[in-house]
């Protein structure tokens, strides 16, 4: 498998995953020519376009792919309906089409519906994992996106991270304020500053490095607890990830 990514609006990532056949399927069109454009130079054949989730900058371009490949199916959870999906999916259902064989898991948090696409390695997650942080709650609780974000932790280290936004500069910014102490997190900072100097994209990333230096899935961790001013053990983890969650809503 090919993993493309297509940089999109301001900060946005369109995904493709090609077979040997060039086939692809088109993961949260934000826009559609960049997509159309690179489908063209690289000859490639859509097989289908998936969304994680109703946000506009996840499917402002399927109108456009839709007039282009007007026979493609379009599959995405129940709230992505009216924004262009003709097959809605669930969890634990999967996508059989071409090569690709994906899974589906529900992520509620960012939005009540958001899902992910699942081939190992491959998770397109949206916007529910970052690299270095987690979605905002727009429509769902912290319990919620505590929950999902469990979800992502239980699949295997080597899970390539394909989320929808270049925000890891930020988000190991928050992770060095709440964590200074911990060389992991600046040492891997470091790295990020100097790949966005030189224009370079920061993800897809693995599980196993987000799980070293994502405070969202450290909830666990004694001084992420005591540095945002929680007494250790006192309050149930997805308090913690609550509490974290807002302090960065705020930072």
């Amino acid at each position: 498998m090919e993993l493309i990514r297509i940089s999109a609006l301001l900060d946005n990532y369109i995904w493709l995953l090609c077979d040997e056949d060039k086939r692809c399927v088109i993961i949260d069109p934000a826009e559609s020519q960049p997509v159309i454009d690179i489908l063209a130079a690289n000859q490639l054949i859509p097989v289908a376009i998936f969304l994680t989730h109703h946000h506009h900058d996840h499917v402002g371009g399927v109108p456009g792919l839709l007039i282009k490949h007007p026979e493609l199916p379009v599959y995405g959870p129940e709230e992505t309906r009216k924004k262009g999906a003709t097959q809605i999916v669930h969890e634990h259902e999967t996508i059989e089409i071409a090569h690709f064989s994906f899974r589906i898991i529900e992520l509620p948090g960012h939005t009540l519906g958001h899902i992910a696409f699942y081939q190992a390695p491959h998770l397109f997650c949206g916007d529910t994992l970052f690299s270095g942080g987690c979605g905002r709650l727009f429509e769902g609780t912290a319990e919620q996106m505590f929950s999902s974000l469990g979800k992502i932790s239980s699949l295997p280290d080597d899970t390539l991270i394909c989320c929808a936004h270049e925000y890891t500069a930020a988000n190991m910014a928050f992770a060095k304020a709440v964590l200074p102490d911990n060389q992991t997190i600046h040492n891997y900072y470091q790295k990020i500053i100097e790949r966005r100097e030189n224009r370079q994209a920061t993800v897809p990333t693995t599980l196993q490095t987000e799980k070293k230096i994502n405070v969202f899935l450290n909830c666990h961790d004694i001084d992420l607890q005591k540095n945002i001013g929680i007494k250790p053990n006192s309050i149930s983890l997805s308090s913690v990830f609550q509490q974290l969650r807002a302090y960065k809503d705020r930072f």
